[in-house]
């Protein structure tokens, strides 16, 4: 049957480009197998098959041999049109064992280049490593080394002087002009879910937090009944993204946080001692247990680190830090709150 006498199916959803170069290598080396199916002699439009026949058209063919035309005279009209869409979904539904299919593949000894028909597996063979680089970015273990933690495998900071002007939050930084930031910090005393992007790639918000006097490591929380294990996988993640930014250039300042005495152990590893840090006391001063667990967290952070400064963010709680200055620093949140309702 002549192509030229062919009709292809003028709404045919198949999108099948792609395919014809595949399918016409496969028509060169083995030859055109399998049928195409018309509607009827009369009215040859296709039902299945359109590939096949670009395929053969693009190789220059003009004509179809008889043995390979299928007339679907035993379907009604709706059958027809349903068994298009049929046709094509089946293939997609199907899936490839694909170390079987690897197997059979490689068993041809290279006589046939099979990546013709797109079974090239070259490109898609990682090299040895390759999966621990993957699971290392994941990490930020490619940014932060064995070598750049303490005894315990924390990151180790480098000690900063800093004395802000003022503070904003992170969930503003982004929108804020370059000029708002100088003189201020950026802080991330605010819900977790406003930053935890920074972990995920901690490099992607080194320009924006560039124009900042300095900037806060973040304040992943750590609740009193959290698990331990994950009160310390926060601890380390703070202080990796300090590192990270440390590194590309940013002035970093460690934010210090901790639970119940039971986080002592961990919680203040990596933080340089004798430098400026800072610290929250946003919801505390209204709960007497937080209050409590705060003052003896504080005084163990001044035995431990004798900080030279203390950035205070949120309202006094009383606390003495004896000779230690402190510069405190008003809750946005509140203020913009009490503001309103003036």
């Amino acid at each position: 049957m002549l192509i030229s006498d062919i009709i292809p199916y003028e709404r045919n959803a198949r999108r099948n480009e792609k395919a014809v170069p595949v399918v016409a290598e496969s028509i060169k080396e083995f030859g055109l197998r399998g049928t195409i199916g018309l509607e009827s002699p009369d009215n040859p439009v296709i039902v299945f098959g359109h590939t096949r026949v670009e395929a053969c058209r693009s190789l220059g063919c003009t004509e179809i041999p008889d043995l390979n035309i299928e007339f679907c005279y035993d379907l009604t009209e709706d059958q027809i049109k349903a068994f298009r869409l049929a046709d094509n979904r089946t293939g997609e539904v199907a899936t490839w064992n694909k170390a079987l299919l690897k197997s059979e593949v490689a068993s041809l000894g290279g006589k046939l280049d099979m990546s013709r028909f797109k079974f090239d597996f070259k490109g898609k063979e990682l090299p040895y490593g390759a999966e621990r680089l993957k699971t290392d970015h994941a990490y930020n273990l490619d940014k932060v080394s064995r070598s750049s933690c303490n005894k315990r495998g924390f990151p180790a900071l480098k000690g900063r002087m800093a004395k802000p002007a003022g503070m904003v939050g992170f969930n503003y930084a982004k929108s804020m002009k370059e000029e708002g930031k100088r003189g201020q910090a950026c802080h991330f005393f605010v819900d977790d879910y406003q930053f935890e992007r920074v972990w995920a790639n901690p490099e992607r918000y080194v320009d924006v937090l560039r124009g900042f006097d300095c900037v806060l490591t973040p304040d992943f929380s750590l609740y009193m009944d959290m698990p331990s294990p994950m009160q310390a996988w926060n601890r380390y993640r703070s202080q990796a993204v300090g590192l990270i930014w440390q590194r590309a250039g940013l002035k970093v300042v460690p934010t210090l946080s901790w639970a119940g005495p039971d986080s002592y152990g961990f919680c203040f590893e990596g933080v340089p001692k004798r430098s400026t840090v800072a610290v929250s006391t946003v919801g505390v001063k209204g709960d007497e247990t937080a209050l409590a667990v705060w003052q003896a967290g504080m005084n163990e952070a001044v035995a431990r680190l004798r900080p030279k400064r203390v950035l205070l963010y949120g309202g006094d709680v009383g606390f003495d830090f004896g000779s230690c200055e402190t510069v405190r620093y008003k809750n946005s949140v509140t203020e913009r709150m009490a503001n309103r309702g003036r």
